[in-house]
């Protein structure tokens, strides 16, 4: 497929749920792809897009989703690679996305569904790997809970609720959780807000631990950590933090 073609990709959508799917896929996108699409929907309704499926270069092809318009200070997620987001909502009626890829190298792509929520609905918050959600109702008041399968750890809040946001209608209060699998450490956390904790917490942790999270956000914006329990053996166990404009904090 020849760079003229790929960029007739994109266009507005519109009606109630669709489907949104990169070009090619699910056998593989062109090289220098520029798609855009908009979701446009009515007043005071907003639209979730959920990710079914996600194959791109990694930091290369990009796709991302913007709350409202296509404009830098609009940018929501960004998403490459193969980490399939949660179900994303906008705070209005308008939602967009932006598929770029570079000169090499392809991969299958992306499909999304979307569906038009009212204003006084969250959407669903979403499955989690090897994780279970109970609850099918999601207006504001409404609760979901989450567990995991047998051999893995819940890691975050396990109940969500629909409240009330202003200036966006509904929202769940806290991110998703994950699951990790006992014995096991560390993970990629996203979201706005979140929380971590060392194995077996408030319990003490075990011996031989190498535990690594990565906390993921959006481009342009900055991460606060802040502890509010720190207690390790003096001279012999160590939590580093990297990614500061300084070395390493240890």
């Amino acid at each position: 497929m020849t760079a003229s073609h790929a960029e007739s990709c994109g266009g507005v959508v519109q009606g109630l749920n669709g489907t949104i799917e990169s070009p090619g896929f699910p056998h593989g996108y062109p090289n220098y792809a520029n798609c855009t699409w908009l979701i446009i929907t009515g007043e005071r309704n907003r639209i979730q897009l959920t990710f079914i499926t996600l194959a791109l270069e990694e930091d290369f092809d990009i796709v991302s989703v913007y709350d409202g318009q296509p404009l830098p200070g609009n940018l929501k997620m960004r998403l490459s690679g193969f980490m399939l987001p949660s179900p994303i909502v906008s705070s209005g009626s308008i939602l967009s996305l932006w598929f770029t890829t570079d000169f090499a190298v392809s991969a299958q792509g992306f499909k999304a569904v979307y569906e038009v929520l009212p204003s006084h609905t969250c959407g669903t918050p979403g499955l989690i790997p090897n994780g279970v959600i109970h609850g099918s109702r999601y207006n504001m008041g409404d609760k979901i809970r989450y567990s995991c399968e047998s051999g893995f750890v819940l890691e975050g809040h396990n109940i969500l609720t629909c409240i009330v946001s202003p200036g966006s209608g509904a929202q769940w209060d806290f991110p998703s959780p994950f699951c990790r699998a006992e014995g096991a450490c560390g993970g990629t956390l996203r979201g706005t807000a979140g929380s971590i904790t060392s194995p077996g917490y408030p319990a003490e942790y075990d011996n031989n631990l190498d535990c690594t999270w990565s906390i993921l956000a959006e481009p342009g914006d900055t991460i606060a950590l802040v502890f509010n329990d720190f207690l390790l053996e003096d001279k012999y166990d160590f939590l580093e933090i990297s990614g500061t404009e300084a070395p390493s904090i240890w």
